[in-house]
């Protein structure tokens, strides 16, 4: 439990500094989010991001464990 908290933990803060570049390239903007937006509120879900993200880490995880 303790590798996957410390692993958990080195991930969120290489996200965060890595944040200013993920934004410039557009990962969170693809088509395929979707966006609401109304006169005081807006909602974003980024499905399109979150499969790519996701596509990713499992290809990592399995080099890996390889």
């Amino acid at each position: 439990m303790q590798k996957v908290l410390s692993t958990l933990g080195l991930l969120i803060l290489v996200v965060g500094l890595l944040w200013p570049w993920l934004q410039k390239i557009g990962l969170f903007r693809l088509p395929g989010d979707i966006v609401i937006e109304n006169e005081n509120s807006r909602f974003y879900f980024p499905i399109t991001s979150a499969i790519i993200i996701s596509l990713v880490i499992s290809l990592l995880l399995w080099l890996f464990r390889r």
